[in-house]
């Protein structure tokens, strides 16, 4: 392939890569929890095509030589962890995570994962669950008859019950 399409195409591999980075960002603009990429890029190793001092005519010299680079390509895709914007939801359920941190969940075939999603619920169970349905770990089950649940800022989840006054 001749050298001048190569580098070109290692060019538009990259830009194919961003482009498809800054698609997913926005594609998950309004994903709760979600932390951006970003796609890193580093040149590929160049050409000497002459030396430091050759001589590039009768009477000149070139003094710092002559380089060809020969491309980029993607050495990684970063998530971006800074805080977004908190939304008010009104459900007494929701919670969202202020620096650094993760919420543990325990996914369908027994493997722990992490999540920044806070968006919670009930099961049919009462458990505490994500809003895909992936239990919170610990587990947290919620009493059948309790009237009110709140989750506090410091992370307590507490629940009123007929016949007691405090959570």
């Amino acid at each position: 392939m001749i050298k001048a399409l190569w580098v070109a195409k290692t060019g538009l591999e990259a830009q194919q890569t961003r482009m498809g980075v800054i698609s997913n960002n926005l594609a998950n603009v309004n994903t709760t929890g979600f932390k951006r990429d970003r796609a890193v890029f580093e040149d590929l190793l160049y050409q000497n095509v002459r030396q430091t001092g050759a001589q590039s005519s009768q009477d000149t010299r070139l003094p710092s030589g002559l380089q060809l680079g020969t491309g980029v390509r993607t050495v990684a895709t970063e998530k971006i962890h800074t805080l977004g914007n908190i939304v008010q939801t009104g459900n007494s359920l929701d919670v969202a995570i202020q620096g650094r941190g993760f919420l543990q969940v325990l996914m369908p075939d027994g493997n722990l994962a992490y999540s920044r999603d806070g968006s919670f619920k009930l099961d049919q169970t009462g458990q505490l669950v994500t809003a895909s349905g992936y239990v919170i770990q610990p587990a947290i089950t919620v009493p059948s008859n309790a009237t009110s649940v709140t989750i506090g800022s410091d992370g307590v989840v507490s629940a009123l019950v007929p016949g007691s006054t405090a959570p």
